[in-house]
């Protein structure tokens, strides 16, 4: 019980959930998240053709140099107003700030864009290195339950 405890802790997923994870993995926690991980993904394919129609607009001022304002869109006003939404949209308004990106997908990419140019989502996150910002976005997904896009960003910069 402690195990399905601590997992559910760290993942925000469903008790139920976290049982068969750890059933699956034999009891080992690291491989009971990797199971809810691609969980997680399933999840959000499946959902990848509903309607994100609330949401909002994050703001973030680094340095008072730069300015970042990101659309974070998902299904219900209920899930806008979450903090693992609202921490998203920091996460996401901070990668934008720190990395630059030309657009948010490939698909999106401007055709002057710099060729060593990545798209938002394909970014490594800045606080783990281990994920893009598009796994980030899928753990949240797979906590949450409800599809999430970044719809789009703008970021300034002094001198620009």
């Amino acid at each position: 019980m402690d195990q399905i405890k601590a997992l559910r802790a760290e993942t925000g997923a469903g008790v139920m959930d976290c049982r068969q994870a750890l059933t699956e993995a034999d009891g080992d926690i690291e491989q009971a998240r990797l199971v809810l991980r691609e969980k997680g993904i399933a999840t959000a394919s499946k959902r990848a053709d509903r309607a994100t129609g609330q949401g909002l607009i994050h703001s973030y001022i680094h340095g008072g140099r730069i300015g970042v304002l990101v659309d974070l869109r998902c299904e219900t006003d209920f899930v806008a107003k979450t903090e693992p939404f609202k921490e998203l949209a920091h996460d996401i308004a901070m990668q934008i700030a720190s990395m630059n990106p030309a657009a948010v997908s490939a698909d999106d990419m401007p055709g002057d864009a710099d060729a060593d140019a990545v798209a938002l989502l394909d970014q490594e996150f800045i606080k783990d290195g281990s994920q893009t910002i598009n796994d980030r976005i899928n753990d949240v997904i797979a906590s949450i339950g409800e599809r999430i896009e970044v719809a789009r960003f703008t970021r300034y910069e002094m001198g620009e």
